[in-house]
């Protein structure tokens, strides 16, 4: 499982021109499933999402984490975090989960960053999404579960 984290001061996906879930102040997660992946790889990322110290302090420095500063979440789900565009020139996206698994672990880690006590908001799951935000510093990092 792969996660982008962008640290946003506002963010709001739409979808047909309506929004669908907008935040202030904390991460947009894009986050991509392949085959492998289980319950165990989503409880991994949100574990080091809600505890990344990024957001700055009263001394200006990267030390408090999104649950520190009551920050919000927009995840949406990116299949094409896993595409292979190391042939030719159209990406290939066969490590990407099947939409039925890959919305099944999607939905398990929104939930997991709920639990968290974390405010969330989601896109809509394989639909054509724009993602507009505000990415401060900018501050943008990538996770993978399986390069713990």
């Amino acid at each position: 499982m792969k996660a982008v984290i962008q640290r946003a001061r506002d963010a709001k996906v739409t979808v047909n021109q309506e929004i669908v879930g907008q935040i202030e102040n904390g991460f947009v997660v894009l986050l991509g499933v392949t085959h492998e992946d289980t319950i165990e790889d989503a409880k991994y990322l949100v574990n080091k999402i809600v505890n990344l110290r990024v957001f700055e302090d009263e001394n200006e420095k990267m030390n408090l984490s999104l649950k520190d500063v009551d920050g919000e979440i927009l995840s949406i789900s990116q299949f094409t975090l896993y595409g292979d565009t190391r042939k030719g020139r159209r990406p290939n996206f066969m490590q990407a989960a099947k939409p039925d698994q890959a919305n099944t672990l999607y939905e398990q880690f929104n939930q997991l960053i709920a639990d968290e006590g974390i405010t969330i908001e989601t896109g809509s799951f394989g639909a054509m999404m724009d993602v507009q935000l505000t990415n401060v510093g900018p501050v943008t990092l990538i996770i993978d579960s399986k390069e713990k």
